[in-house]
């Protein structure tokens, strides 16, 4: 089935697609990455176009002016259909059945990214590095002012992307990057200071490797 807005563009490819949770169609997996699932024609545009891999795309949810970015992980869905991780069509402000564009991009490799917990549990992870490493793994990309979540011990762990370098979004594959810690959202000075776990101005994970 086709949509109002599906179709090729010139030497781009630019789709708009109805987008629904990974929870409707058994892929539970996708909610640990920022990957999507798109339907076999656009593996068929985008191999015509020559696109360059890894594939990443530029995400529009055009009813809100969200922009975001992500990775494609196979081109299995009904036509007409995009099937994205929960997480991610929350931060797009999303619903399901609404429509969303997709734009091939290119993105430059991160070389900084500075995150803030929503929460202070997070930091009290026994390594919450190694687990935000093996979680980064996952991606592809990170855009300023995304929020992304981390799945740990059977809870989630939502994280704000405050800050990438070179650009507002970058790409994450086979890079190392310097990764700085924000306070958490909720995080109060103590009344009688003490050392903290993590010091509350920044903490500091350099090298974080997502190779």
């Amino acid at each position: 089935m086709f949509y109002a807005g599906y179709g090729y563009h010139g030497s781009n490819f630019e789709q708009t697609y109805r987008c629904y949770p990974a929870s409707f169609f058994d892929k539970p997996h996708l909610e640990g990455g920022d990957k999507v699932i798109m339907p076999p024609s656009a593996l068929d545009r985008l191999a015509s176009l020559h696109i360059e891999y890894p594939m990443l795309f530029e995400l529009h949810n055009d009813a809100t002016q969200r922009i975001s970015h992500c990775g494609v992980l196979e081109f299995v869905a009904e036509e007409g259909m995009i099937i994205m991780p929960y997480w991610m069509m929350q931060n797009m402000l999303l619903q399901e059945g609404d429509t969303v564009r997709v734009k091939n991009t290119t993105l430059p490799k991160g070389t900084y990214v500075k995150l803030q917990p929503h929460t202070t549990d997070f930091l009290d992870i026994s390594n919450p590095k190694a687990i935000l490493e093996k979680t980064l793994r996952n991606f592809s990309c990170l855009t300023t002012g995304d929020s992304i979540m981390v799945a740990y011990n059977n809870k989630q762990y939502y994280i704000d992307i405050v800050e990438t370098k070179p650009a507002s979004a970058v790409s994450i594959i086979e890079t190392d990057c310097e990764v700085d810690f924000a306070p958490p959202l909720d995080y109060k000075e103590p009344e009688n200071p003490q050392q903290p776990s993590v010091p509350a101005s920044e903490a500091t994970a350099e090298g974080l490797s997502l190779d």
